[in-house]
């Protein structure tokens, strides 16, 4: 018999997270913690409000199940009990954590994965002036930061671009605009971007305006990221991305995750690995993904106050082992 535990927790952030869709000063995430013969994993989502998501309402359906995973449920029932979401996300990794428990290993070992001393992630640039944005790229090059994440609106795309390729002429820079452009005037857009040397535009536009992006030549890589949530997203994908980014609390957890990965690299996407404002608990989760992706972006639980200990050891773009 199994014993589950599930709570929210907050975790102020030492700097507001500004993007398109509002400013955020706290994490709040929700936790599962199963134990079984005197052995425990832990899982953590992150509720999200563009996919209809709260604290209550993924705590609800972890709740519903709560008897199934008490009676031992697999991974792979899961996937048939909840939908894909934060809610999944947080029972799957935590069976996972379970699982890795019971053999006394990590999840990557369980998978075959073998870490690297050290992974780059993705550091975050969020919105504000040209100049201010140049400034903070200056300042997470100079503290080691090679990949720089840049959120943008549709307001001063390509000044606020300019002003950072002046400032860190050598990083590499991937854009994210988190829906808020729109068709017109999208492939102008892109070229100036490519002119400026950005190795990707993620999810440019809403997703259920995906189609205009399959009426041009793509002079970079576009990355899908709310237009991907599942396997069962990627044929409507097929000829207007390149690439796209899976994240735990879409696919409903690293189960989903894996297959995805798989499925995508077999129709010809690029794979990128993100996540959302988390602690370490979080891109724990992740990794064995993360290992193999093209673009890594795990500095989630660098944006916190405090992370929870022990934590995963992150530098300036780079997560150590």
């Amino acid at each position: 018999m199994r014993t589950i535990k599930c709570y929210s927790q907050g975790f102020p952030l030492h700097t507001p997270f500004v993007i398109a869709r509002g400013i955020r000063s706290e994490a709040r995430v929700v936790v599962v913690e199963i134990t079984e013969s005197g052995l425990s994993g832990i899982g953590e989502c992150t509720p999200y409000p563009r996919y209809g998501e709260s604290e209550q309402t993924v705590l609800e359906q972890i709740e519903s199940i709560i008897p199934a995973l008490e009676q031992g449920v697999s991974r792979e029932q899961l996937q048939t009990l909840l939908p894909a979401g934060a809610a999944r996300n947080a029972v799957d990794s935590a069976l996972w954590s379970l699982e890795a428990a019971k053999a006394g290993t990590s999840v990557a070992s369980l998978l075959a994965v073998s870490l690297p001393s050290q992974l780059d992630t993705a550091q975050t640039i969020s919105i504000d002036s040209p100049e201010q944005m140049a400034t903070a790229a200056t300042r997470l090059w100079e503290k080691g930061a090679s990949l720089l994440k840049i959120k943008l609106d549709n307001y001063q795309v390509i000044e606020r671009m300019t002003a950072i390729r002046r400032a860190v002429p050598e990083a590499t820079l991937i854009v994210d605009a988190n829906e808020s452009w729109q068709p017109e005037g999208l492939e102008e857009r892109c070229q100036r971007l490519a002119e400026l040397n950005v190795a990707m535009l993620e999810q440019p536009l809403p997703a259920q305006q995906d189609e205009a992006l399959a009426l041009f030549t793509h002079p970079l890589p576009i990355c899908a990221d709310e237009s991907c949530h599942t396997r069962a997203s990627l044929h409507s994908l097929i000829g207007c991305y390149e690439m796209v980014n899976i994240k735990l609390d879409k696919t409903g957890g690293l189960t989903e995750a894996l297959l995805l990965a798989r499925a995508a690299r077999e129709q010809g996407f690029t794979i990128m690995v993100g996540c959302m404002l988390c602690s370490s608990r979080a891109i724990n989760a992740v990794l064995p993904l993360a290992l193999s992706a093209r673009f890594a972006d795990l500095d989630g639980p660098t944006w916190l106050l405090k992370d929870v200990q022990p934590g995963l050891a992150f530098s300036c773009g780079r997560l150590s082992f």
